[in-house]
């Protein structure tokens, strides 16, 4: 079923270019491996972003269960419920972090937005690009009026 946070004929990006040669695209079950070598590689980091509101990452997180949370987020995605947006290199041989757009939890704000990278890009010139990329992108692309920003 899909939710009524956004038009019911939109249909959400498959594939966006940053000018850094990098790309978002949904993230998927297939992409296991590879998410859980950045969220576990950065879990200490990702907790303090995400630990109160999600729970997320546990620290004792197995593939199994990531690839449950992939595929949930897969299906989310297909009925608009929310999106996670993989951050790849452009042969896709390594995720580099994740874009975020959940509904909005109140008055004033129709979606959260919220992004991280691996804690090796952190303070690079692609974190850099993304800060100043994902606003322009939701405001150009996304049928949103009001997102919210999420502490990153």
């Amino acid at each position: 079923m899909t939710t009524t946070w956004l038009p019911t004929d939109w249909e959400h990006p498959l594939r966006v270019e940053l000018p850094t040669g990098h790309h978002l695209r949904p993230i998927t079950a297939d992409d296991t491996e590879k998410d859980m070598q950045a969220v576990m590689g950065s879990r200490e980091r990702l907790w303090e972003i995400y630990g109160d509101a999600w729970g997320w990452p546990p620290a004792d997180m197995s593939a199994e269960a990531d690839r449950e949370d992939l595929q949930r987020h897969w299906e989310e995605m297909q009925t608009h419920e929310s999106f996670n947006y993989a951050l790849l290199d452009a042969e896709e041989t390594e995720l580099i972090g994740c874009v975020y757009v959940d509904p909005g939890d109140g008055p004033g704000c129709d979606a959260v937005i919220s992004w991280w990278v691996r804690d090796e890009h952190v303070g690079s010139e692609l974190e850099s690009t993304l800060d100043a990329f994902v606003p322009d992108w939701i405001a150009r692309d996304w049928p949103l009026t009001s997102p919210f920003y999420g502490v990153r």
